[in-house]
């Protein structure tokens, strides 16, 4: 298995943005990722680019009601009958972690789409590419809603499309008219858009991994 040293690296110019979509909270292997999205910004371009999007294939007949009846089918356009037809995990998994190998990546919340599903089984992607910082950490510096425990100092983490929202100054560039349709592709986008954002204002320095979690 190839290991990585920050050490080796230069600083990134070229970063891919992840999201996954899942059928819960819990992470890997109890929930199943259904949709991953990668896109690639490129910092000194200002570009966003989409560069993969698929629904994740299973045998949907061994799963569970509550599965079936998981937020993801239940508000978005995805359906458990996409699933059903779709491309299999073997084959996401292989097209996945052929385009992160060596490459430097981030989400909009690592600690749940690496280290709840990607890190875990079934997919065991650690130590196959380089972290960037977390757009969510940087948005939260920014974005500074207090934690709902007063005892609490630190900021509580914003949502994506308030984040957004927020902080884009009133541009689109993802193009999602003020709803976000969680969706992988389009969240990955949206993510992509406002690391950018943050990156072009000081904000955001893919290298500052704050103790990895937290600045």
């Amino acid at each position: 298995m190839t290991t990585f040293n920050l050490d080796d690296f230069s600083r990134p110019d070229h970063i891919l943005v992840l999201d996954t979509e899942t059928t819960g909270l819990t992470g890997g292997p109890h929930d199943l990722v259904v949709d991953v999205g990668i896109c690639e910004a490129v910092l000194s371009a200002d570009t966003v680019t989409d560069v993969y999007s698929s629904i994740v294939g299973y045998d949907v007949t061994e799963w569970s009601d509550e599965m079936c009846r998981a937020w993801i089918f239940e508000n978005t356009d995805l359906t458990v009958d996409m699933v059903a037809a779709a491309k299999p995990f073997r084959l996401v998994r292989q097209e996945v972690a052929r385009l992160l190998k060596g490459r430097y990546v981030t989400c909009y919340n690592v600690q749940y789409d690496l280290d709840k599903f990607l890190y875990r089984e079934p997919w065991n992607l650690q130590r196959q590419f380089l972290e960037a910082r977390d757009i969510m950490f940087s948005a939260s510096d920014l974005c500074k809603l207090p934690a709902m425990d007063p005892r609490v100092k630190e900021y509580r983490y914003p949502k994506l499309d308030y984040a957004y929202e927020h902080l884009m100054d009133g541009q689109d560039p993802a193009g999602i008219h003020g709803k976000q349709d969680h969706r992988a592709l389009s969240d990955a986008r949206v993510a992509a858009h406002l690391m950018l954002k943050m990156y072009r204002d000081g904000h955001y320095d893919p290298m500052f991994l704050g103790a990895r979690h937290r600045s």
